[in-house]
């Protein structure tokens, strides 16, 4: 029964912290754009400019 003295006070703390690592997120803007980190494995990259190095061969 003594360490419920100990895990509840515990728990609220690790569950204040998980609210105010979630605030800050938000506020940072990391929630903004979810739907283009997504979209953008599905783009072609732009072809990089060679100096003369030959380019690895594709298996497209």
């Amino acid at each position: 029964m003594n360490v419920l003295y100990v895990l509840v006070p515990l728990a609220l703390a690790l569950a204040l912290g998980g609210v105010a690592a979630f605030r800050w997120a938000v506020r940072d803007g990391q929630f903004d754009d979810v739907e283009t980190p997504a979209l953008r494995v599905l783009l072609d990259d732009e072809e990089a400019p060679t100096d003369g190095a030959p380019s690895p061969p594709t298996d497209a």
